[in-house]
């Protein structure tokens, strides 16, 4: 099995490029304000512009109101969303859209349930919990909380970077892999070299897992 990878928070086309060139499957675009990687729709535009075919494009909303993803999504061709607050599966459906929901991993039944509370998911974000962010904090969880047989696809996130890649896919198993602050030399800006070893480090775990 490849591991797929998807690096978010991109703000412009510039890392965009870079993200793409290194090899990854999937870019995250983030609307919302809070975070430091928001991006207007007219830079969205503007990237999404310069992605060749087959690049995946992913919106990540936050609690967002349904007219405000609808006014996105009739701007923005994305492929699919991506929804880090308390959102039901009914909210995350009704724009006709294949999603995958964030989920705090807290304990070893917080996958589980999720499954359950996101019947229409395509793949749930195992992501580190937080009181004062919705994503994006750079601290891993225990891999140990995420059960080894699940009926949705899981993505990894939180704290991963080249250090650290391998061995989370090794214990974890997951479709993917999703990177943001583990690939930057400041908030939003992405760094070419830790790109190219982060989907390096994870190329090599998928090698180890087939041997």
């Amino acid at each position: 099995m490849r591991t797929r990878v998807k690096i978010c928070g991109i703000t412009n086309s510039e890392d965009a490029a870079k993200v793409i060139d290194a090899g990854a499957d999937a870019i995250g675009l983030v609307f919302y304000r809070k975070s430091p990687r928001y991006i207007e729709l007219q830079c969205a535009q503007e990237i999404i512009r310069s992605l060749p075919a087959l690049v995946t494009v992913v919106g990540l909303f936050v609690n967002e109101s349904a007219a405000q993803i609808e006014t996105i999504l009739n701007t923005l061709s994305l492929d699919q969303l991506q929804f880090h607050g308390d959102e039901s599966n009914s909210d995350c459906i009704q724009f006709g859209k294949p999603y995958f929901k964030a989920v705090k991993v807290q304990d070893k039944d917080s996958v589980l349930r999720a499954q359950k509370l996101y019947p229409d998911a395509n793949a749930l974000l195992l992501d580190t919990p937080s009181k004062d962010a919705a994503g994006g904090t750079g601290k891993t969880f225990d891999w140990g909380l995420v059960p080894t047989e699940t009926t949705t696809a899981l993505i990894l996130a939180g704290g991963l970077h080249s250090d650290n890649v391998t061995q989370a896919i090794v214990e974890v198993g997951p479709y993917a892999v999703d990177v943001s602050s583990g690939v930057e030399s400041a908030p939003g800006i992405k760094d070419r070299e830790k790109i190219f070893n982060f989907i390096t480090r994870v190329r090599d775990a998928d090698a180890s897992r087939i041997q």
